[in-house]
């Protein structure tokens, strides 16, 4: 496997507030996780750290060769401890009320690839050529395309397309979606919405399947979202299998 994640303030925002990472355990399993902070006073970048730092120290302790059923219990526990660490460091700096963040992971091992996500930052995986998505943004518009009340082009374009309808730190108790994939995948790629609402995914398709390495990728991948705007934060983490992988 070859794996690189980078992040960018942006052209906008004067301060990052996501975090991210991938590591990788004695057993050759992934952890790869975007976290997109929100909230004044750097909060948002607490509560993003808050996720990648609990996340990074409870993989290399608890998760080793578990089955599938397990690790999705696993990913699951994962977000209420989270959200649980979240809402109590809020109760103790009353200055960051209303922290919060986005999470999306994705646990790769030899026999399954899992995702787990709240918010809007998005888990795709390239497969056949093509970038599919597996996650579900967590948005009001997604909430009212699902209802019938907005096309998929409205929601494009509709004045609230940000507003989270789930996120860390916003909810208690937590209801984190979990999707099981497909293993014959090329790649798997996770990023904020500062990637995904500046860039299509056709355009980000495209530079993946480009013959460059897996460093350029992710740098023309942020090169692109700044051209367009660069209005947030970008965070990418992106995983591909190398030749005769299975």
């Amino acid at each position: 496997m070859k794996t690189f994640y980078l992040t960018d303030a942006g052209k906008v925002r004067d301060h990052n507030e996501d975090s991210l990472l991938i590591i990788k355990n004695n057993n050759d399993e992934y952890l790869m996780a975007v976290a997109d902070g929100m909230g004044g006073h750097s909060a948002g970048e607490i509560a993003s750290s808050i996720a990648i730092n609990y996340l990074g120290k409870h993989f290399k302790e608890t998760f080793i060769n578990m089955d599938k059923k397990d690790a999705v219990d696993w990913i699951r526990d994962s977000f209420n401890e989270i959200n649980s660490l979240v809402f109590q460091y809020e109760k103790s700096h009353p200055e960051s009320k209303g922290m919060g963040s986005t999470l999306v992971l994705a646990v790769v091992t030899k026999d399954y690839i899992l995702f787990g996500n709240i918010g809007d930052s998005s888990g795709f995986v390239m497969k056949g050529g093509h970038l599919h998505k597996v996650t579900y943004d967590h948005t009001l518009v997604n909430l009212l395309v699902s209802a019938g009340e907005l096309t998929k082009e409205e929601a494009l374009r509709h004045p609230k397309k940000n507003v989270l309808m789930k996120a860390l730190g916003a909810n208690d108790p937590i209801d984190a979606d979990v999707f099981d994939c497909d293993m014959d995948i090329d790649a798997v790629l996770l990023s904020s919405d500062g990637l995904t609402n500046m860039v299509d995914k056709d355009v980000i398709e495209k530079v993946l399947l480009e013959d460059i390495d897996i460093e350029a990728k992710v740098d023309k991948l942020i090169h692109k979202a700044n051209n367009r705007g660069g209005t947030d934060n970008i965070s990418i983490c992106l995983l591909e299998k190398e030749e005769g992988e299975s």
